[in-house]
């Protein structure tokens, strides 16, 4: 990988645009970045960084990149770093914007937009970069497998951390491996032992939760087993619970089979037993019912024997019955006859009531004569009806013409009055419409002259006000002027008095043994002091701040005094030198007479439209008159017409209805008079025939009583039965037949009369002795069926925890397994040798590497006499495989590192951080890193072993490389001729690119 340019906008430090071209820096091999504390060395590689991953490392990743924006950025400049690079054989150009907050376009406030991110590539072939991807997760896929490492890994290679190897150097074991830990990321296998001992607690319980559910079905199966059981005195986890728990199982399976086949054999012999006492029982019960029956048959003859002459007139009484059934059609016939004569002649009773006296000793057929002639009297009533219901429509039309005459005669009155006035309201309506004419175009002539008046008052307003600003802009001027010039001279006099006790402040920063940055001498006399009083370079950067900052402002006031004096000058342009009150009264007096123009004008399409109704309003009241007269010439003639028909009809209907009311009221007594006569008729002609009938029934019922050999016809009558009574005397008659054979086919039963001879069974003994066989079946089942459940239940919990010890094996298995991991890697196991974690062995294998790798360099700065060696001892209580040691080629011997001395401790330092570069790439696939930066410490060593140190530098040169060295020694920026320089002040950093000359 090389860099080519990095360009950064408000970034960091930096408030502006800035620009690195590495390719210029990379030429001379070696380059310095230096630069005051603070100005933001540090922000030149967090750019690079961050196009790179998108972030930044440490805790200067926050606030989701809102923290990288500059705080010297103008509010709509949007920070942005792009970085071109060669890796991979591919040239690339990444940008990158974090969010930012920016101003919003419309109102006040800020709003944030999201980062954006591109990615294009450089096509040789069409000499132009092409887009690749603006997606944040594609570029930082593509960037990360294209250089094969993570960001940490990046800032570890690229930056080397020489400052933590000096530590390292000097550190204890424990220490040690934290830094090792921290620069290798071996946190994931501190996970591991974490995760095994995890799983090693995970694998206890669940082996444990196996054993207790072992346990306990262990205790169901001696409940189970009533006390049979002997458990083992295990606890869960033990060795050995499972098998003595299988063990007990089957010892108790086999009691409880061996229980179950005596109480099988117990059963089938009580079965035996029961089953011999229910056939007894059963022969005891029937010989009771036999002997019951036959003493049951011989009480019903007894029975039958008392109710024989009963039976005896029970018969003779159905004879009786049935001679009389055939005189029953006739006795029915005559009750008939006699039923309907007696209806008969009380309606011909209902009838002649109703009749008038003249009529009381007619016959049917005077009846019906006299009918007859009142219906032909009301037909000749029907067109005296329709000449009434005529007469009463001629009086309604009569009256409706009346009604008519009276409403034209209101119509025309009220016609008549509003037509006399109708030239006045016309006149009057013209006038109307004239004024509001006027009234409009005069609305017109002043609306013109508002709109220039009202701008001439606001910029009136404007001259005043711009005014009374001037005043006060020159007087914050002034006074701007006077703040500006007195900073600048309080300023001026402590430049002078800092410059005057300079000595002292440069005296301050000396330290024995260390070179002056004056004079270069390592010794120091006699150092100037500071007297009372001192200024210091913070109290000149302050003045110098205030006078800028006063400065700044008297032009800022400046600026608005000028922005005021043009304003006022345009408003004085437009308003003149009329002064702003007379201004408004004119425009005042202006408004009030456009208002009444206004009203004025409103009243035109009122008045029109009044016009046109009232002119609507006389063609309606025309025309309305004339058709009231019209109406009123036809009218008397229909009237004429009406009364010579009334006449007509009247004398009509007065000849025709005779005394009545109306015809309508001697047609009603007309019908009612046939009605009544008509029925009158009908009731006498139907009483002489249901008499006539009676009188044939007579006849026929004393005829068929002498045939049936009764006397009289009540004697037939009485010996008749009816249907319920011959049912019940029948139902008796048959009652005695059946049971009279009933009882002679018990009697002649053999059984019965065999069981009778014999003596009373005694059925309540034989009873007793089934139920104590039938108790004894009850226990022997019971026996057996708890013998069953117990078999059973023995069964099912066998199965289940054979079942539970299968399914705990390979658990068991996988515990063992976990366990000698987990104690192997806590570095707890006996098979562990040196008790070493698993974290501690992998920090011990890459520290191997790194002083591999690190001796090759560290042999060269120190001329051949030194070499970096690793060492598995433990030291006392804390970590082993984690020792570093130095062979000192001029002695011979093996020494700590932290005996070395400062410079050797540099260097040393420096051999591992280029040591763990090689390594880490190594570790990253080969990645070749060819743009590296190296941290402070260049101050410790003396000019030899410096320009030594410069030449291992200067030898990555020989292999494309280029290393940018960050520190702030003064004599690397007489040695090293490509330079970025960091240059900080009040508005931010800058950077200064000089290249190799």
């Amino acid at each position: 990988m090389r860099l080519h340019r990095l360009d950064i906008t408000a970034f960091g430090p930096f408030g502006g645009s800035q620009s690195v071209d590495f390719g210029e820096l990379s030429a001379a091999g070696l380059f310095l970045l230096h630069g005051p504390t603070g100005a933001g060395k540090t922000s030149v590689l967090d750019a690079v960084c961050f196009a790179l991953y998108g972030s930044v490392p440490g805790a200067r990743q926050s606030g989701q990149g809102l923290a990288l924006r500059s705080d010297h950025a103008a509010a709509g400049t949007r920070t942005e770093v792009a970085l071109e690079l060669t890796v991979a054989g591919r040239r690339l150009e990444i940008t990158r914007q974090p969010p930012w907050e920016r101003p919003k376009k419309r109102g006040s406030g800020t709003t944030t937009e999201k980062a954006q991110s591109w990615l294009r590539e450089y096509d040789a072939t069409a000499a132009a970069w092409k887009d690749l991807s603006r997606s944040h997760q594609e570029i930082g896929e593509e960037i990360t497998q294209l250089l094969g490492m993570s960001r940490e890994q990046f800032c570890q290679v690229v930056l080397l951390p020489q400052g933590d190897f000096a530590r390292f150097l000097r550190a204890d074991a424990e220490a040690r491996g934290k830094l090792l830990g921290r620069l290798f990321d071996t946190h994931r296998f501190a996970e591991v032992e974490k995760r095994l001992a995890e799983r090693r607690r995970a694998a206890e319980a669940e082996v444990r939760e196996g054993d207790a559910a072992l346990l306990a079905d262990a205790h169901r199966m001696q409940q189970a087993a009533d006390g049979a059981l002997e458990l083992p005195e295990l606890t869960p986890g033990e060795p050995g619970l499972a098998e003595a728990v299988i063990a007990a199982a089957a010892v108790a399976r086999s009691t409880a089979r061996e229980q179950l086949t005596i109480a099988h054999c117990r059963l089938t012999a009580t079965e035996s037993a029961q089953a011999a006492a229910e056939r007894a029982l059963d022969d005891v019960r029937e010989v009771a019912r036999l002997q019951r029956r036959f003493a049951e048959a011989r009480e019903r003859a007894a029975r039958l024997e008392d109710r024989a002459g009963a039976h005896r007139d029970a018969q003779a009484r159905m004879e009786r019955s049935r001679k009389a059934e055939a005189v029953a059609p006739a006795l029915e016939l005559r009750e008939a006859a006699d039923a309907e004569h007696r209806r008969a002649a009380a309606a011909e009773a209902r009838a002649r009531a109703l009749l008038p006296g003249s009529y009381a000793d007619a016959g049917a057929a005077g009846l019906a004569t006299a009918a007859r002639r009142s219906a032909e009297e009301l037909g000749g009533l029907e067109s005296a009806r329709r000449a009434e219901q005529r007469l009463t429509r001629l009086v309604a039309e009569r009256a409706d013409l009346d009604r008519q005459e009276r409403a034209d005669e209101d119509v025309l009155q009220e016609a008549e009055a509003w037509l006399a006035d109708w030239e006045a309201t016309r006149s009057g309506l013209q006038t109307r419409i004239e004024s509001a004419q006027e009234a409009a175009t005069r609305a017109e002539q002043l609306g013109v002259q508002r709109e220039p008046a009202q701008r001439r008052l606001g910029a009136a307003r404007q001259r005043d006000a711009f005014a009374r600003d001037t005043e006060d802009a020159h007087a914050r001027v002034q006074a701007a002027r006077e703040r500006a010039t007195e900073a600048r001279a309080h300023w001026l006099d402590l430049k002078e008095q800092r410059l005057t006790g300079i000595a002292a402040e440069l005296a301050a920063n000396l330290a024995d043994g260390e070179p002056c940055a004056v004079c270069g001498a390592t010794e120091h006399p006699a150092p100037a002091r500071k007297v009372d009083g001192h200024v210091d370079r913070e109290a000149e950067e302050r003045a110098l701040a205030a006078y800028q900052r006063a400065d700044e402002q008297r032009a800022e006031e400046e600026r608005r005094l000028g922005v005021v004096r043009e304003a006022l000058a345009a408003a004085t342009a437009e308003a003149g030198d009329t002064p702003t009150a007379r201004l408004a009264e004119e425009i005042e007096e202006l408004e009030r007479l456009y208002g009444q123009a206004r009203a004025g004008a409103g009243a035109l399409h009122a008045a029109h439209e009044e016009l046109r109704q009232a002119e609507q309003e006389h063609e309606r009241r025309t025309e309305v008159r004339q058709q009231a007269a019209v109406r009123a010439a036809s009218r008397v003639g229909h009237r004429d017409r009406l009364d010579r028909e009334r006449t007509g009809l009247e004398e009509e209907l007065t000849q025709a209805r005779g005394t009545a009311v109306s015809v309508a009221a001697r047609a009603a007594q007309l019908e009612r008079q046939a009605a009544l006569l008509t029925e009158g008729a009908d009731t006498a002609r139907a009483a002489e025939d249901t008499a006539q009938r009676l009188k044939d029934a007579d006849s026929r019922l004393s005829d068929a009583a002498f045939r049936a050999g009764f006397e009289t016809p009540q004697a037939a009558a009485v010996a008749l039965l009816d249907a319920s009574a011959h049912r019940e005397l029948q139902h008796r008659l048959d009652a005695w037949q059946s049971e009279e054979a009933a009882v002679r086919a018990v009697l002649a039963e053999a059984d019965t009369a065999a069981a009778a001879q014999q003596p009373a069974a005694d059925l309540a003994a034989a009873e007793r002795t089934a139920a104590v066989a039938a108790q004894r079946l009850r226990d022997a089942a019971s026996a057996r069926d708890a013998a069953a459940r117990r078999c059973s239940e023995l069964d099912r919990l066998s199965v289940r925890s054979a079942a539970g010890v299968r399914r705990l094996a390979p658990l068991r298995e996988e515990y063992d397994r976990v366990a000698r991991l987990a104690t192997l890697a806590a570095g707890t196991s006996a098979e562990n040798e040196r008790k070493m974690r698993l974290e501690s062995y992998v920090l011990a294998a890459r520290l191997e590497q790194v002083a591999a790798a690190a001796t090759v360099r560290l042999q060269r700065m120190s001329s051949g006499r030194y070499t970096l060696v690793h060492s598995d001892d433990r030291a006392g209580r804390g970590r082993s495989g984690l020792g570093l040691h130095v062979v000192d080629a001029w002695t011979g011997r093996e020494r700590d590192t932290a005996t070395l001395s400062g410079g050797e401790t540099f260097f040393a330092s420096l051999a591992l951080a280029l040591g763990l570069a090689d390594v880490v790439t190594d570790e990253a696939g080969g990645v070749r890193l060819d743009t590296l930066f190296i941290d402070e410490g260049f101050g410790s060593l003396d000019e030899q072993t410096l320009d030594e140190v410069l030449d291992v530098l200067d030898s990555l040169r020989e292999r494309d490389r280029s290393v940018g060295i960050v520190s702030h020694v003064a004599d690397l920026r007489r040695r090293i001729h490509a330079q970025l320089e960091v240059v900080k002040g009040r508005s931010g950093s800058v950077l200064r690119q000089r290249g190799n000359r």
